[in-house]
């Protein structure tokens, strides 16, 4: 089975999602396959991937603000503060979210439901510049 590996790199602002589902789609052109899945991977451990409603910000916003209030930041238990206050938040917020998706594509079109979209979730404060690994299995 053929295989075509990408990396690209994401730019979100911080603490803010960035839709990259142009990126994967244009690379799943590029690899000239038709069928199979493509595999998402975020290379970081302080933002995370989530496939998301694209039409209305509105629900990342209110996503974005849910997981600021599970996960504060100065909490006076965090001992892992070396990079700031938003740091530790940063890692538990990847941890209960994910690092990587895989979507399946049909006749060189992915699978994605008309308002979902493929996002990088950046949990820092500051933008950050994210390597994104794109692979596609498939015919």
């Amino acid at each position: 089975m053929p295989v075509y590996t990408k990396e690209i790199v994401v730019t979100a602002p911080g603490k803010a999602t960035a839709e990259f589902t142009q990126q994967i789609e244009s690379a799943l052109r590029e690899s000239g396959l038709s069928e199979g899945t493509v595999t998402v991977f975020c290379c970081h451990t302080s933002c995370s991937l989530v496939i998301m409603e694209n039409a209305d910000p509105s629900a990342r916003r209110d996503l974005e603000g849910f997981i600021d209030r599970l996960v504060p930041e100065n909490d006076p238990h965090f001992t892992h503060t070396y990079e700031g206050p938003d740091d530790m938040p940063s890692h538990i917020k990847m941890a209960l979210t994910r690092t990587a998706e895989v979507i399946p594509f049909v006749h060189g079109r992915l699978c994605l439901g008309t308002w979902q979209g493929v996002f990088l979730w950046e949990h820092r404060e500051r933008s950050h510049q994210r390597r994104i690994v794109l692979s596609y299995q498939g015919e």
